[in-house]
């Protein structure tokens, strides 16, 4: 509200007589004494209640801001407030409910959103110190591809998100910037390291095929009651108990995944425990022979590792089919840009061999002659027969426009600027090279999740966490 004029523009303000004539006294008259005064109360009455309202206002905000940004927990030299908590506990929440998922008490979820975003922040400090950078080309980049994977150009996808997703885009951007610096953490400090060998890929292709399993695909659920590595005999025993509880509930008609955002401790706890499909040699090889025996709807465990105690879940079971893939056979020619072959110059030379090749100029000359890719150039630029993925998208989204025999405009990759022409299409039983494909990935898979749950656990052993969650 506007305040009205001061107390002192009251009194000092000179009265009329009838005539309009001013006076500085009221003189001796009573009545007007009477009413002057009068005024002088009313006016300091509406101060005084205009004071206490933005009083009040004030001391509310700064109560609504203390309740919202107060510390949820210290991370070596960072702090989590609470504001930033109850935002990811709104979004997880949401996803929740989207998906029919019945939350656990706010006070569980809390806490399991917590622990996820203090994993999160001791990664990205160990990212920050190691030099990890998401530059925002590569963010443009990824953000494209999820647009193109949801069938929806940038601003299209942009919109989306910002319908559905409960928050702006560009906080949105910097998830992803966030994700993609994680992804490429874990994969420095653990996929890296991981090594599958031609002998474990036999072995492995041998063991599926004994088992008459080569083919199955497993959904599964997990719950994991994390242990630490200097925990006492008694705070494992304590565990023992708690994930024997938590099997006998399972057993007796809980539902898994709220059990999961209640309890677990795994990577995929904030996701009610879905580790998704999986087939048998992706499965930890903890229970991955128990799994493989399951029926659908049965529960497991507990099995014990260095990391805790495990409980599964077998939703479905499934048989992947033969591969059968679209193969394309296709050869091209390369021009790299630098400081003497700029882009327009690239492209004019490449509109040139283009040229002569449509009017009967020997591409494999040609390309012998000019193309700057070392592997295939000797070739005459001949890739081979290409399956889907095997290239960068922006390739074999040239490749997939083109008719057999047409050679492409010139067009520019992350490599360069090229021409291409496809010699043929044909439909292959990829199966073997498939199952191997498979089998490697299964294994790395595998070995990359066991590393990884032991270096996350190490991390938080050695981090200084100190949590103030009421």
């Amino acid at each position: 509200m506007t305040p009205r004029r001061g107390t002192e523009a009251v009194i000092t303000a000179p009265t009329r007589n009838r005539m309009g004539a001013s006076s500085s006294h009221a003189g001796s008259n009573p009545a007007a004494l009477s009413a002057t005064f009068s005024q002088i109360f009313s006016v300091l009455m509406q101060l005084h209640r205009f004071f206490a309202v933005i009083w009040l206002s004030f001391s509310l905000s700064t109560l609504a801001a203390e309740s919202l940004d107060y510390i949820v927990a210290v991370v070596n030299d960072e702090v989590i407030v609470n504001s930033e908590l109850q935002a990811e506990v709104r979004r997880i929440k949401e996803r929740l409910d989207k998906q029919n998922i019945e939350s656990p008490s706010r006070a569980e979820l809390e806490k399991q959103v917590l622990d996820h975003i203090v994993l999160q922040r001791l990664q990205n400090q160990i990212a920050k110190n190691t030099g990890i950078i998401i530059d925002d080309n590569s963010l443009n980049e990824s953000l494209q591809k999820i647009a193109v994977q949801n069938k929806m150009d940038l601003t299209q996808f942009q919109q989306e998100v910002e319908k559905t997703e409960g928050y702006t885009f560009e906080q949105f951007r910097e998830n992803i910037r966030r994700d993609m610096t994680l992804a490429r953490l874990q994969q420095r400090q653990v996929a890296s390291r991981i090594n599958v060998t031609e002998k474990e890929i036999d072995n492995f292709i041998a063991n599926q095929v004994q088992q008459g399993d080569n083919v199955e695909e497993y959904h599964l659920l997990h719950i994991l009651i994390a242990t630490s590595d200097v925990a006492t005999p008694e705070q494992i025993e304590e565990k023992q108990r708690q994930a024997d509880e938590t099997v006998a509930q399972l057993k007796s008609g809980a539902n898994f995944q709220q059990t999961a955002l209640r309890v677990s401790e795994g990577q995929q706890a904030i996701e009610g425990g879905d580790l998704g499909w999986r087939k048998a040699g992706e499965i930890p090889s903890l229970f991955a022979e128990v799994v493989t025996k399951l029926k659908p709807g049965e529960v497991a465990g507990p099995f014990r590792n260095p990391s805790g105690f495990h409980i599964v879940k077998l939703v479905e079971k499934r048989n992947s089919s033969k591969s059968i893939v679209n193969q394309t056979q296709m050869r091209h020619i390369l021009l790299e840009t630098n400081e003497l072959v700029s882009e327009s110059d690239a492209q004019i030379r490449l509109k040139r061999l283009k040229t002569q090749i449509e009017n009967g100029d020997d591409f494999t000359k040609l390309a012998q002659a000019n193309s700057a890719d070392k592997t295939y150039a000797a070739k005459g630029g001949l890739v081979g027969w290409v399956s889907p993925d095997e290239l960068a998208p922006e390739l074999e989204e040239i490749m997939n426009s083109l008719s057999v025999n047409q050679v492409s405009e010139p067009f520019k990759s992350r490599y360069g600027w090229h021409i291409m022409q496809v010699l043929g299409r044909r439909k292959h039983d990829n199966t073997e090279q498939a199952i191997r494909a498979n089998a490697t990935q299964q294994i790395r898979q595998r070995k990359t999740e066991e590393e990884l749950q032991a270096w996350l656990r190490q991390i938080r052993d050695e981090a200084y966490v100190e949590y103030h969650l009421n």
